[in-house]
């Protein structure tokens, strides 16, 4: 079930100056009786990466899927308040969701390539949205490859299975996949959670090149993470934002005891 009150087209946030991509306002989310976020308040940026901070079960995955409406594949969800995209409310029910989904990627956890070859992970997307010509395909293929920062180590085995590659390449892949439907947002939940650290850095400099072509928002339990890559930093706690600002603020200075503790390392 889903509540949402009505907003006009242009948020009180999201005006175009502000180069916002995203503009939420008194968000709150219950699973069952549950309350899992609690009125979210927070504007992300466009062409900027956004991280998401905070200890295990506070809301951080599930308001990032909340941004595709992905959460709604999950019983018993109940939400109020408002998300706009490009100063829309993706919960008017005249929204296009796969349309949403289109322009909003993701990214998970574990790599979690399909069992087909690197090229057809790569093209499942396009082929979905009617593109057959095998031109265009190869184009999008190499262009999202290159995007990744993957075609010079996958280039001559491109009909090979997916799974020979290793946890970081597989993990790029599914960037590539993400990249060959040209969204305008990339949403990743802990990318690199599973990668060995050599793995970890390559998607850490493969996330700081593409924030200028998309805007980026990362979950990640990492703080040296989220320091060395994010322009801006939201913590949260508890199904809220404690605090939300320019990342160097937040770790040099930050306005919350709560988040100072965190981020020392004091709990979490």
């Amino acid at each position: 079930m889903i509540t949402v009150k009505e907003r006009p087209m242009t948020s009180k946030f999201g005006m175009k100056e502000d180069k916002t991509i995203y503009s939420v306002d008194n968000f709150n989310l219950w699973y069952g009786e549950d309350q899992a976020l609690n009125e979210i308040c927070m504007d992300i940026p466009t062409n900027k990466v956004t991280a998401i901070i905070g200890p295990s079960g506070c809301g951080k995955s599930t308001f990032i899927k909340a941004l595709n409406r992905m959460v709604e594949l999950i019983p018993s969800v109940k939400m109020t308040g408002s998300i706009d995209y490009n100063e829309q409310n993706i919960f008017n029910p005249k929204y296009n969701v796969e349309e949403l989904r289109t322009s909003v990627g993701m990214v998970f956890q574990k790599p979690n390539p399909f069992p087909k070859s690197i090229y057809e992970n790569v093209v499942y997307g396009p082929k979905i949205h009617g593109v057959k010509k095998k031109s265009i395909l190869d184009e999008v293929v190499e262009k999202s490859l290159r995007g990744a920062a993957l075609w010079d180590e996958v280039k001559d085995r491109l009909h090979e299975n997916a799974f020979g590659l290793s946890g970081g390449q597989q993990q790029r892949l599914c960037i590539a996949r993400c990249l060959a439907i040209e969204p305008e947002v990339i949403l990743m939940d802990e990318p690199t959670s599973a990668l060995d650290p050599i793995s970890t850095l390559k998607v850490e400099e493969l996330v700081q090149t593409l924030k200028k072509d998309y805007s980026i928002v990362i979950v990640t339990h990492n703080m040296q993470q989220a320091a060395r890559i994010s322009d801006k930093t939201a913590f949260f706690l508890n199904g809220e934002v404690i605090e939300y600002n320019d990342t160097d603020q937040i770790f040099s200075n930050p306005a919350d005891k709560r988040t100072e503790d965190y981020i020392t390392g004091r709990f979490g």
